[in-house]
């Protein structure tokens, strides 16, 4: 199948011919589906902190910032042409619907107005003018294209969302601010940004010229740092018959494999407490503190459930061994946890139990903030039966899951709560273990999608989702966070919203 030629790539790739071989057999096979229990709820799979226990957690986190590693971790490579496909297709070829109608009466209220304006009149074009003419199809050429702002082809992350007295900002800034908030330990902020490579240049130039100014505004000092998706994350693409397809020079075709080639990223980063937010879930200042106020919550769950497994490994390690022992380790992991053993689980000696709960205590942790379900697309929090024979906590996709089976799908559609890509995480295990993320997946979740190039169709493949798979061996739970945190930008005309306006 593959050629000396074929295998010098792969070794260039840094992939190893075992995983190109298990990525082809699961082309062949496909990804076995994942079988839902049911919807995690509030009260089984979902925690509800109650309003007047926010303060004390947040005094608690408070109290251990200054004494452990923090990091904000920012996916931050998604480019923003989805987000101007309406004006792309008016742009283009004259297409107009009700979001063009919308862009055009409310073109004043975004952000980059003053800017946009400023690329025209380097023309010698009055926006104005071409507002009261109605020739938003020049303006939007403007916008998107590199005779103006070149928003079309630049990342979310540089494009100016939201308005303030003292000028614009972008998601970069936005997500720096809330940094010196929750990601502050004894005034250090360490900040890390995963980004295109294309546009790696661009995000640096951005951070020289404002941070100073954040630094002197909050007396802060940043440790702000970039990567990249690796090669060795990119997929083989195959043509629709599972064999390898290639290039017009005959060489392989690897793509970028999604975000779960994040993990990768993740996975050189260190932290007690790593928080994990998309770059477009950004909000202007006077919405901030309920943001502010739940981060902490949550890292405040998280370090006290820590310190729990923290508590069991040690009594381990000290000879512990006892029913007690395995029978506080059993509630802790079915009330807290949300974790079910095997059915014959009963039937172990207790050599076996406390060899099982041992191996599950020794594995990182993650808190997931859910919102209610509001009809976005995307995972929501799950009861789910994992291949060995556990019963715990997932964040499922519809892609996931056998909608062909009307069991199946009627529990996919009881969900109450969604994932906003709101992740507080702990890299370190006992007396300081730095986990190899790697480890904890499940490499036989990912997705199958059909695409072409040079005009042939083709079949690719994404790793496990950053979120899901990559993560499903981690020790979870989900934690209910108001809808307000949960704003992100998938359209420009979302940047209207109330939400989005100073």
């Amino acid at each position: 199948m593959f050629t000396e030629k074929d295998l010098i790539q792969i070794a260039n790739q840094g992939i190893s011919l075992e995983t190109i071989q298990q990525q082809i057999a699961h082309f062949q096979t496909g990804f076995p589906y994942l079988k839902v229990l049911k919807a995690a709820t509030v009260g089984d799979g979902v925690v509800r902190v109650e309003e007047n226990e926010l303060a004390t957690l947040v005094e608690e986190f408070d109290a251990q910032s200054a004494d452990i590693s923090l990091l904000k971790f920012v996916p931050a490579s998604g480019a923003a042409t989805r987000m101007f496909k309406s004006l792309f297709a008016y742009k283009d070829e004259g297409k107009s619907d009700k979001s063009i109608v919308e862009f055009g009466e409310r073109l004043r209220d975004f952000a980059f107005f003053e800017d946009l304006k400023t690329a025209m009149a380097k023309d010698d074009i009055d926006i104005e003018t071409e507002i009261a003419a109605g020739n938003f199809q020049k303006i939007a050429d403007y916008l998107l294209s590199s005779k103006g702002l070149d928003y079309g082809n630049l990342p979310k992350g540089l494009l100016k969302f939201h308005r303030y007295e003292t000028g614009a900002r972008t998601p970069v800034e936005e997500h720096l601010i809330e940094g010196t908030n929750y990601a502050n330990a004894a005034g250090v902020v360490r900040i890390h940004f995963t980004v295109s490579p294309e546009h790696r240049s661009r995000f640096e130039a951005l951070i020289d010229v404002v941070k100073p100014h954040y630094e002197d505004e909050f007396g802060v000092t940043y440790e702000i740092n970039f990567s990249e998706q690796k090669p060795s994350t990119d997929t083989i693409s195959v043509n629709i018959d599972n064999t390898p397809f290639r290039n017009s020079d005959s060489s392989l075709l690897f793509r970028p494999a999604g975000h779960g080639a994040l993990l990768a990223n993740l996975d050189d980063q260190d932290g007690d407490v790593v928080f994990i937010k998309n770059i477009d879930n950004v909000v202007p200042d006077q919405l901030k503190e309920t943001t502010f106020v739940y981060k902490k919550v949550l890292g405040a769950l998280l370090l006290k459930y820590r310190q729990q497994i923290f508590d069991f490994q040690e009594n381990i390690e000290n000879g512990g061994k006892d029913d007690t022992l395995i029978e506080e380790l059993a509630s802790f992991y079915e009330k807290i946890l949300y974790t079910l053993p095997p059915a014959d689980f009963e039937t172990w000696s207790s050599a076996q139990k406390l060899a099982y709960f041992a191996e599950k205590l020794d594995r990182p942790v993650r808190l997931c903030g859910m919102v209610k379900n509001v009809g976005e697309p995307g995972g929501g929090p799950f009861w789910a039966l994992n291949p060995d024979g556990t019963t715990s906590l997932q964040v499922v996709e519809s892609a996931q899951i056998d909608m062909s089976d009307s069991v199946q799908k009627a529990l996919f559609d009881t969900a109450t709560h969604f994932n906003p890509v709101d992740l507080v995480c702990s890299l370190r295990g006992y007396k300081g273990k730095k986990f190899s993320l790697m480890s904890f997946r499940d490499i036989n979740t990912g997705f199958i999608t059909q695409k072409s190039k040079d005009g042939k169709d083709l079949k690719a493949q994404e790793l496990p989702g950053l979120w899901n798979g990559s993560m499903s061996d981690w020790n979870t739970v989900f934690v209910e966070v108001p809808l307000i945190t949960f704003n992100p930008v998938k359209t420009v005309n979302d940047l209207l919203r109330k939400e989005h306006q100073g």
